[in-house]
């Protein structure tokens, strides 16, 4: 899964570092811009299987938008690659803040253009992450587990069906976990102010001459 490129067009921070945190946990390339003009940039050199495009910043009626859309709808020249194979496509998943769903939404769904909306449940936003990669021909097979994601799982009491084995799927279920992006984010900087101490520790003795 190390040559799956993921693009994320967004200018929300606490959104590209949760999304960068989670998705570059499985050492898969990202990378983050957050102006359509930067976005245009990279889609131009054909480096991505996939992109995560925050609505708000690829206008509906702007040329980001109209190219993502075309780019999103290539199919395979050929339908049924070798499975050892798969074919190489692009595609988009578009990020729909709840202030302009009532607009986007129903526009988005007559031009049959996969969606997510924001604030999102984490992992229905993978399991659409999951389906989208394997169109492109990035993964083989459905996404098992996301590291990043697997150690942000909030812990569950004891019989709880995530403790004891039963009731698995591919995510978890909403009962499992409800985890925010800004919970994402407080658990990232929580875990880089770790690392830092760790850094500055000073042995008891250190110091001395």
């Amino acid at each position: 899964m190390n040559d799956v490129g993921i693009l994320i067009v967004d200018n929300d921070i606490t959104s590209q570092g949760a999304l960068k945190h989670v998705l570059g946990s499985e050492g898969w390339r990202v990378e983050i811009v957050p102006l359509a003009s930067e976005a245009l940039a990279q889609l131009a050199t054909g480096a991505w299987n996939l992109a995560i495009v925050n609505i708000a910043v690829a206008d509906v009626r702007g040329p980001l938008f109209s190219i993502l859309r075309e780019l999103s709808r290539v199919e395979p020249t050929h339908p049924e690659p070798p499975p050892e194979k798969p074919s190489r496509l692009f595609r988009v998943l578009f990020l729909v803040p709840m202030p302009v769903a009532n607009h986007v939404q129903p526009f988005l769904e007559q031009e049959g253009l996969p969606y997510s909306l924001k604030p999102y449940h984490l992992h229905d936003f993978l399991e659409k992450l999951s389906d989208l990669l394997q169109e492109a021909g990035a993964i083989a097979e459905p996404i098992r587990g996301i590291s990043g994601f697997s150690n942000l799982k909030k812990r569950q009491p004891a019989g709880h069906p995530s403790r004891d084995g039963r009731g698995q799927s591919m995510f978890a279920s909403r009962d499992d976990y409800q985890m925010t992006e800004e919970e994402i984010a407080d658990f990232e900087r929580q875990e880089a102010e770790e690392r830092k101490k760790k850094r500055e520790k000073i042995p008891q003795d250190g110091g001395r001459f």
